[in-house]
């Protein structure tokens, strides 16, 4: 068992920085595939970013290629989303998510495949 819990979320203005972490507790994560999705109100659930276990290839959605950046640090069991040039679009409740698997195949662009998830931690973008 995994549990995770993410912090990091806050309100802040279009093209700022955030943050986000997240935390992982039970077992080890180096071998899994970790990932971020969000999910607006109102709208599904969404893949932002992923990172394969082991050889840590990193996946983006192509809504924050080259504005995000994920991240994991094994020692500590934790990973991170580095949001860079936040847009309102931008605004959801943001999940970190773990699946037991390592390498990253196209299903793990969806949600369905995922082993645990967070709580979710919340990014407000103003205008």
């Amino acid at each position: 068992q995994v549990q995770l819990v993410e912090s990091g979320g806050g309100l802040v203005q279009a093209g700022d920085s955030l943050r986000l972490s997240c935390s992982a507790s039970g077992r080890g994560i180096s071998s899994k595939i970790m990932a971020w999705f969000r999910q607006a109100p109102g709208k599904e659930r969404t893949f932002v970013a992923g990172i394969s276990g082991i050889i840590n290839d990193k996946y983006y959605a192509d809504s924050v290629k080259g504005r995000f950046t994920i991240s994991r640090d094994n020692a500590k069991n934790m990973v991170y989303l580095q949001m860079d040039g936040l847009k309102p679009e931008d605004t959801a409740l943001y999940y970190c998510a773990a699946d037991e698997n390592s390498y990253f195949r196209d299903l793990h662009y969806t949600d369905i495949v995922y082993d645990y998830w967070g709580q979710g931690t919340q990014v407000t973008v103003s205008s």
